[in-house]
């Protein structure tokens, strides 16, 4: 697994809000069955002595690192304010950041996506699921029921299209190691490139699936590095019938000039020597040949 185990100490940052109180319970119910340390804190400025689900809350991450000690942090907060939590928790150092918001403005997360790599932290989203390493761990909203341990690292730009392939995998019988969503909006913290790294150092992960859409190239980035690390990939790419210049769902997935469409994605792959499933029901075989 990566990014974070049954040992990981989460801390949830917008707490005390619906989505925070729900997703504390959710993750720790997670963390129950599998043996793990789970939630041990929230953040909600104004809000400190307060719990949620037994999960005690302060007012500033500084004061709950100084109490737990916590390795993750996981933030619901709303758009407007989510660029200053990022950067909070990385400037009180938590390792790993999953920020699920959405709508948060560009060039805020350009500046805490940036703010946090200089202070060492890895910025999972925004606007993802977060990530789940099955009987491990699970940072986000992620449907645990549908996973199961195995070999087969997920890495994917969409939410919801990452279930269903999770789901296609587990009913074929092959498991997971870990599964990133790494989010759909033009700028992001870790990329295809930063995961697959993460993957090839990674004695539990034998394979990569990478599920792409329209817009930009870090699809192309991250089978570069995964040939370049020797780490066999399969690639699904979303949005094959999608019109240039309209945004298909998430911020980042737009034609733009020609650049980005599926088509050529898909050609690029190929020729790469990438093996490239038609449609997410193909993935379970496809990466069987390869393990």
């Amino acid at each position: 697994m990566i990014y974070c185990d049954k040992h990981t100490r989460i801390l949830v940052q917008g707490a005390t809000g619906n989505q925070g109180a729900f997703h504390i319970d959710l993750m720790n119910q997670y963390a129950r069955s599998v043996g793990g340390a789970g939630v041990v804190a929230g953040v909600t400025p104004g809000k400190g002595g307060q719990d949620v689900h037994g999960v005690p809350v302060y007012d500033t991450v500084r004061e709950a690192q100084a109490a737990h000690d916590t390795e993750a942090s996981v933030i619901f907060v709303p758009a407007g304010a989510a660029a200053d939590s990022i950067m909070e928790a990385a400037d009180a150092g938590i390792e790993t950041i999953v920020a699920i918001t959405e709508h948060i403005p560009v060039h805020d997360v350009m500046r805490a996506v940036a703010y946090a790599r200089s202070c060492g932290s890895a910025v999972i989203g925004p606007n993802c699921p977060g990530l789940l390493s099955p009987g491990e761990c699970r940072l986000g909203i992620m449907p645990s029921p549908l996973f199961q341990r195995g070999p087969v690292g997920v890495i994917s730009r969409s939410g919801t299209l990452t279930y269903e392939v999770v789901d296609e995998l587990t009913r074929a019988g092959i498991g997971q190691s870990t599964v990133v969503g790494i989010g759909g909006d033009p700028v992001i913290g870790e990329t295809f490139v930063d995961c697959i790294e993460r993957f090839s150092e990674d004695s539990l992960t034998k394979a990569v699936i990478l599920i792409g859409e329209v817009g930009g190239a870090l699809e192309i980035e991250g089978a570069e590095a995964a040939l370049s690390l020797d780490l066999p990939l399969v690639a699904y790419i979303a949005g094959i019938s999608a019109p240039k210049e309209k945004r298909m769902g998430h911020a980042g997935a737009i034609i733009e000039g020609g650049e980005g469409d599926a088509a050529s994605k898909i050609q690029r792959l190929e020729a790469m020597g990438i093996t490239v499933a038609a449609r997410p029901s193909e993935l379970p075989s496809k990466i069987r040949e390869l393990l």
